[in-house]
């Protein structure tokens, strides 16, 4: 469903407020990459809704930083700390018992020209932000509820990216931001190729690809042990991108809007790069359902898992 359109605004954005989210006090939402940057607000964002958070971190002492700092914003929150690295999934232990939803934010950017591979060979990038995320879901599916939402935090950079399935993991020709783009493509892919697969099994559960446009750190609000806040030198970045926080608002609404379908792409407003969240048209190489289909059968075998969902007799959808 497309709500309906008032003025060239839907009239669910119309009613939809960043800065006065709904309840929601009895549900469980995990967030990878809970104690940093896009992730960090998300976290913060979704426990001022009353929810329990779960912080899916590395480093148990960041994520300590992480829940103080939120608690210095929402005294009442209900958090937790699960130690999760997504580039060793099989150590993982202490899963959420049900979860209403999961938000896929954790990411590696390198700068570093050199390709670096984690222990099993697979570069660095590719298996964090894609490969990880792949086996968490499968991983995830028997503890979710069944009508609950996964929402994969992509970028606006894959947009102008294709994957190139004879060297998926850029062994030939290694470039920092190009192979960092082309993994978040593909975790973006895999968001929908999910919903698909959802659909077709009749199952309640939504799959949702967000980004977060151009979130920079220079333009986000301080936030002790965790970021150092604002930067005058970036000040005329504003008027072309946002903050981190305001990088989180496409993932929350993601989590927490009725009104939001499984297959949706969501972003900033203006341009795809600041602004409140809105829906967007999944064009370009985001709709390529081939690529979808093959990379999801890869990514099955290069991690040995395949998210299965079963369908939820009468669940809504």
């Amino acid at each position: 469903m497309i709500p309906t359109m008032v003025g060239g605004v839907t009239r669910a954005d119309s009613v939809w407020d960043v800065h006065r989210l709904p309840r929601a006090d009895d549900r469980t939402f995990l967030v990878t990459g809970g104690n940093a940057g896009i992730g960090y607000f998300v976290a913060e964002q979704l426990a001022g809704t009353g929810a329990e958070v779960v912080l899916g971190s590395r480093d148990p002492a960041k994520a300590r930083a992480a829940m103080a700092a939120i608690r210095a914003q929402v005294p009442d929150a209900r958090l937790r700390h699960l130690p999760l690295d997504l580039a060793d999934l099989p150590r993982t232990t202490g899963w959420p018992d049900r979860l209403d939803a999961v938000v896929l934010n954790a990411g590696v950017l390198l700068d570093d020209p050199r390709r670096r591979e984690i222990p099993d060979g697979h570069e660095l990038m590719f298996a964090t932000n894609h490969l990880g995320h792949f086996g968490l879901t499968a991983l995830l599916a028997p503890v979710l509820t069944p009508d609950a939402r996964i929402v994969t935090t992509g970028s606006f950079t894959a947009k102008s990216e294709h994957l190139d399935f004879a060297d998926l993991e850029s062994t030939r020709d290694y470039r920092p931001k190009p192979a960092y783009a082309r993994s978040k493509l593909a975790q973006m892919l895999t968001g929908f190729e999910l919903d698909r697969r959802l659909r077709a099994a009749g199952s309640a559960v939504r799959s949702v690809v967000t980004h977060p446009g151009g979130a920079l750190d220079g333009l986000t609000p301080a936030r002790p042990a965790v970021h150092a806040g604002r930067s005058a030198r970036t000040l005329p970045a504003a008027l072309l991108l946002h903050g981190k926080h305001a990088g989180a608002w496409t993932s929350v609404r993601a989590v927490l809007d009725p009104t939001v379908e499984g297959g949706d792409l969501w972003g900033p407003r203006f341009l795809g790069f600041r602004g409140r969240p809105h829906r967007e048209r999944v064009r370009g190489p985001l709709a390529d359902l081939d690529a979808a289909a093959r990379l999801w059968a890869i990514s099955a075998e290069l991690t040995g898992t395949d998210p299965d969902f079963p369908a939820q007799t009468g669940a809504p959808r």
